[in-house]
């Protein structure tokens, strides 16, 4: 099952199940006899970064299953999505390295198929969730979770406000009488949408031409140094031209004189690792939904220039 965005939390009485939306990897785990499999939700292959869960799952009394949920390591508390991207390495002993220092965990929210070998699609939400509840129960072992779940809306909001700096993405709302509809968007999730001033530290160019296609975002830390939090690329077309020609004209290194951007990598959402570093003049406004080690998770929303602001107000307090 997939979500689809919304903007509020959605009501009505006995209709909707709320859960926390985890900042994890998203994931089905399969058991049938001693064969295990984690698959992420695109369908690529997971257990050969997570040893350590193929072998909890192997050990488990329950002869086979599948369970929809996601996967979290925890650090100092809290849970860390740098941790996770560190074990999508390519060495096998790298990855094991990190298992055993750095073991991950499973936090589950829907059953497709009981240790019985029942089907569990067509039931409804009640009635998966009760027979989650047993497996989890009948584990017996802390790296397996149940995720929280409310009826109360309220408790919702409440999660929904502690959202987006931690170990919650937002929260995510279910019918309680559906089945499990793989593929569609049946689920609604609510992000906490923020916004922020942030400093046009650099620019990158189109892979396909020389016009801008995303513009380098920072925020003034405590030593007055303008480090790299992130990159909004949501420039209309009809503007490029104008807007690369103004860039252009800025360009002058540093740039950033705090933390500044990386090159190309393995999961980087952004096409090259070349940028133009410009003189710290321009400030736009952005929206932004979650907060990971004093960066933007995702690419942000371009909501407006901020001609009216000055550049060294924008520092990381905006994201506290």
């Amino acid at each position: 099952m997939e979500a689809k965005l919304a903007d509020a939390i959605p009501s009505g009485e006995g209709v909707w199940q709320y859960e926390p939306k985890w900042d994890g990897f998203r994931c089905l785990a399969f058991k049938a006899g001693d064969a295990v499999d984690i698959r992420a939700k695109s369908g690529k292959p997971l257990g050969r970064y997570f040893p350590e869960l193929v072998e909890l799952l192997r050990g488990l009394e329950a002869p086979e299953f599948v369970v929809d949920g996601e996967i979290v390591i925890e650090l100092s508390g809290a849970y860390s999505f740098d941790a996770l991207q560190m074990r999508l390495h390519p060495a096998e002993s790298r990855v094991r390295k990190l298992a055993a220092e750095t073991p991950a965990r499973l936090v589950l929210f829907d059953m497709l198929a009981d240790a019985r070998g029942q089907i569990l699609t067509e039931q409804p939400l009640s009635k998966r969730r009760t027979a989650l509840a047993a497996f989890v129960r009948s584990s017996k072992h802390d790296d397996i979770e149940l995720s929280p779940a409310t009826f109360d809306p309220k408790e919702a909001e409440a999660w929904l406000k502690g959202a987006g700096h931690g170990n919650t993405d937002g929260v995510v709302a279910k019918r309680r009488d559906d089945p499990y509809i793989s593929g569609e968007r049946a689920m609604v999730k609510v992000k906490r949408m923020r916004t922020a001033d942030c400093v046009v530290g650099g620019f990158r160019y189109l892979a396909d031409r020389p016009e801008v296609g995303s513009l380098l975002l920072g925020l003034y830390d405590k030593e007055s140094r303008l480090a790299h939090v992130g990159f909004t690329s949501t420039i209309a077309n009809e503007d490029r031209g104008a807007l690369t020609r103004r860039l252009e004209a800025l360009r002058e290194a540093p740039g950033f004189t705090g933390k500044a951007p990386g090159g190309p990598s393995r999961w980087s959402t952004e096409r090259t690792g070349a940028w133009e570093p410009l003189r710290p003049d321009l400030v736009v406004e952005v929206r932004f939904d979650h907060v990971t080690g004093d960066r933007f998770r995702h690419g942000t929303k371009l909501l407006r220039w901020r001609p009216d602001k000055v550049p060294q107000q924008c520092t990381f307090d905006q994201l506290s």
